[in-house]
């Protein structure tokens, strides 16, 4: 077995005396929390350099995927996990950067549909693409089989937490 920072951590959290069962809970918190960081920087470092931020990309990506490349500004909040406020900064950003448009909603007045530009599609199209190249660089040499144990271990761990209700 491979050790990591976090394995630095163990002898000290059992010398103060924690469980097994937190220093377990701790050591996956700890190396989820590492992996988040090192994906991101790099995800991020990229969409920077196309003149992106993450949460355009992550608007842009979800106009393309779907039907007609357009999307009310509520689902799109709803769907990426954003306030109404911050959905409108980011549409503002692309609206002026050309890659979106704003369009009446003729079934209902008090909505307006987002969609994509033809510039918009051909970013987003350039984004999606540097992010999964991104992402196969930073996982390659691991094999596929241990990414998917760990992909399907995380849903499990996910889908149990997330079912709680917290504070």
């Amino acid at each position: 077995m491979n050790h990591d920072e976090v394995d630095a951590l163990v002898p000290r959290w059992k010398e103060a005396g924690l469980s097994p069962s937190l220093i377990a809970t701790l050591e996956l918190s700890k190396r989820m929390a590492r992996l988040h960081l090192m994906f991101d920087q790099v995800v991020k470092a990229e969409l920077a350099e196309m003149g992106l931020t993450y949460a355009e990309f992550d608007v842009l990506a979800a106009l393309s995927r779907a039907p007609e490349c357009r999307m009310k500004p509520s689902e799109l909040s709803k769907s990426l996990f954003l306030t109404s406020g911050g959905i409108s900064n980011v549409l503002q950003r692309l609206t002026a950067a050309g890659y979106v448009e704003r369009e009446a909603n003729v079934g209902d007045a008090r909505s307006r549909w987002v969609q994509l530009t033809e510039e918009g599609l051909r970013v987003s199209t350039a984004a999606l693409a540097t992010t999964g190249r991104v992402y196969e660089e930073m996982t390659s040499g691991i094999p596929d089989e241990v990414v998917r144990e760990a992909a399907d271990a995380l849903r499990e761990v996910l889908s149990r937490i997330g079912r709680r209700r917290y504070r």
